[in-house]
């Protein structure tokens, strides 16, 4: 069939040009160019329909339904360049019949037809390869994938093989000759592009391990960054700090050092509250009647749990380490014992707190300044400004009922506490001193 085709073109073009009157020589000459320019024309005519055909196709199948690739290939005139690779294809089917195999025109015409269609096909895979890229951002399954990195290392392997053919080409040598030199040239780029190279690997392995994506919240401690992830790439990672300002960070540097990743937490649902207070040891003291009778009445969970405690304790049989009733985490024999289980009664009930994850209050080694007291749960909202109001708005109020079980958190003296002092030992009536400490004098 392209022998027909090329051959019908040569004669008619060469009728065409003696019934002009030229001489059979120069008809030659000119039957040749002409038949050339008649089959590039050709070329892209084919490559044109081909283009429309699929152009039509794409765009009803589009329109009664939507998939992201096939929307995006009609960006950019991505499909046209996908076409285009037809005509240098059918050039080299029809360069034999128009050109001597031997003759000096046919050799360049040869490489010059290998060249085209080498930069035509790089330029299809990256019109592809954006395609892919922006539809994979679109997918809610990929959304928060680096799908930019590994665009960009497809297009560095595309570069690096187009470049070797187009040398092969150009040097009449075979592919795998050249790459067999490479190895010379690599321990030389080594030290030329030393950190171009360990941030491309850098770049890979990150994405390789799936150690951060887009929207990821990352800590480098010690260097200030603190924030989300913007943009990712084979050579630099983005940064939006808390603050607002932007850090740019080479991939080997998340290689070679250790940062913390808050995905985890995200994922999770859940943030974790771990703070607390130290309580002055001289406050801590065991209750008696009187005083759980006042903090019965102070919450009904508390009273219940007071009253279960208490009967448990005349049965002798109450366990301050295994609850199987599901009673608080917290005694009765203390103030600071039936603290823990009102702040346990607490966090269980409060709605912002996650009740599948682990709620505790405990106390800690004790420290020259009291006994510590931590308060550990996961919040149900894990957005940082609304988190920090639950913490807020939990640590406020144990810091409020804290008076009413007795206990007092350790605080610094300040010079307003010396300035009280001194008043209090100069027999200053106590109705004038504003500000007077907690129940210190009772």
């Amino acid at each position: 069939m392209k022998e027909d085709i090329a051959g019908f073109l040569y004669k008619r073009t060469e009728h065409l040009l003696e019934q002009l009157g030229l001489s059979q020589h120069t008809t030659e000459s000119y039957g040749t160019v002409i038949t050339s320019g008649i089959a590039i024309i050709l070329a892209f005519a084919v490559a044109e329909i081909s283009y429309r055909i699929i152009l039509f196709v794409v765009q009803r199948i589009v329109r009664h339904k939507e998939y992201a690739f096939l929307s995006r290939t009609l960006k950019g005139n991505r499909l046209r360049k996908l076409v285009y690779i037809l005509p240098p294809i059918i050039m080299n089917g029809l360069l034999p019949f128009m050109a001597d195999n031997k003759s000096l025109l046919y050799g360049y015409a040869t490489h010059v037809i290998w060249l085209w269609f080498v930069v035509a096909v790089v330029m299809a895979v990256n019109a592809m390869l954006a395609a892919v890229g922006e539809s994979a951002f679109t997918n809610s399954r990929y959304h928060d994938r680096p799908i930019k990195g590994f665009i960009q290392i497809s297009r560095v392997i595309v570069y690096i093989i187009a470049v070797i053919v187009i040398i092969s080409i150009l040097t009449d040598k075979s592919p795998f000759y050249l790459i067999g030199g490479l190895g010379a040239f690599a321990a030389v780029l080594m030290l030329i592009a030393k950190d171009s190279i360990m941030g491309f690997v850098g770049g890979f392995l990150l994405l390789e391990n799936d150690m951060i994506r887009l929207g990821d919240w990352i800590e480098l401690p010690g260097t200030g960054i603190n924030g989300n992830v913007f943009d990712i790439s084979l050579t630099i990672v983005k940064v939006r700090n808390w603050d607002n300002t932007i850090a740019t960070i080479p991939p080997y540097t998340l290689i070679n050092d250790s940062f913390i990743n808050w995905r985890g937490m995200s994922e999770s649902g859940g943030r974790r509250i771990a703070r607390g207070y130290t309580m002055k040891l001289d406050s801590i003291k065991p209750c008696n009647d009187a005083m759980l009778r006042r903090l019965g009445k102070l919450d009904t969970e508390l009273g219940t749990y007071i009253a279960k405690k208490t009967e448990q304790l005349l049965q002798g049989n109450a366990s301050n380490t295994a609850n199987p009733e599901g009673l608080a985490n917290g005694t009765v024999d203390t103030n600071a014992g039936l603290f823990r289980a009102y702040a346990d009664i607490y966090l269980h009930r409060h709605p912002m707190i996650r009740k599948d994850m682990l709620i505790m209050v405990r106390t800690l080694e004790p420290v020259e300044t009291g006994l510590p007291i931590q308060f550990y749960c996961f919040t149900a909202d894990t957005d940082w400004s609304n988190y920090e109001s639950i913490q807020a708005e939990i640590m406020e109020h144990f810091a409020s009922v804290m008076p009413l079980f007795e206990l007092y958190p350790y605080q610094s003296a300040g010079a307003r506490d010396a300035v009280i002092s001194g008043l209090l030992e100069g027999q200053y009536p106590l109705e004038r001193i504003d500000g007077l400490p907690y129940r210190t004098i009772k």
